[in-house]
Formats: C-alpha cells, structure tokens, sequence
C-alpha cells in the first residue's frame, strides 16, 4: 500500500514523463505552447523590463516559494483531507462508538429508573403501574 507522499512522487513524475514524451512526439507545436506560454509569464509580471540578473533572483525566489509549497501540500495534504472527511462523517452520521457507548448508557439509565418507579410505584404511588419509560409521574 502506498503512503501519500510515494502517492504524490508518482504523479509528479508521471506528469514530467508525459510532458518529455509530448515534446519529444510533437515538437513544433509543443514549443510554440511553450514560448507562448513564457511570453504570457513575461508579460504577466513585467519581467521583459528586467535585466537577466534580476529575472534570475525573482525566478528563484518564485520557484522556491511554490516547490515549498508543493512539498508541504503533498506531505500535509492527504492527511488533511482524512480528518475534514471524518470530520463531515461525524456531523452526518455521527460517531458510531461514542454513539453505541452512549446508547447502552442511556438504556441503563432508563432501566434503573424504572425500576425505581415500578418499586416506589408499588408502595407509595398509587397509579405507579402507569409509570414507565418516556411518562411522566402526576400526583394524585
């Protein structure tokens, strides 16, 4: 079974694959994309204005930014979408254990309780036989 970050590596490598087997199997096309693609970025953040050296800081301080971020996405990610998933579980449907745990509780609760309305019923109320689960006791 594979963990989340083996998962991720997968696809990112499958992806790099199938980009390098594009331009390798469509070339002319595939590099007009690529160049008009560059141009969108250039023109996007105004990078043609800027001299090489600059270009070079702020791609590399662009690239470390979204390779972090991608590292931190794919080893937090998963883990997250887990627990907001059980999380919704749990407001649907409720959790299954606590609920058992919370049913047997309330069923020996009501059983002690009306046990002690059947017995107190017998000799002090006098429509005891009327008290059980869910009604309510009135004097007489």
């Amino acid at each position: 079974m594979l963990d989340s970050t083996s998962a991720s590596t997968i696809v990112l490598l499958s992806a790099a694959s199938a980009l390098i087997l594009a331009a390798m199997l469509y070339p002319s096309s595939f590099l007009r994309w690529l160049q008009r693609k560059r141009y969108q970025y250039e023109v996007t953040f105004s990078l043609y204005m800027l001299t090489s050296t600059e270009k070079i800081i702020f791609n590399s301080v662009l690239f470390l930014i979204l390779s972090l971020f991608i590292i931190a996405a794919s080893l937090y990610l998963p883990e997250h979408i887990f627990i907001v998933t059980k999380r919704m579980f749990y407001y649907f449907s409720g959790d299954e254990e606590n609920l058992a745990t919370a049913n047997n509780a309330a069923h020996q609760v009501l059983s002690s309780a009306t046990q002690f309305v059947k017995d107190a019923g017998q000799s002090q109320i006098p429509g005891g036989a009327l008290a059980g689960p869910g009604r309510g006791l009135v004097d007489v």
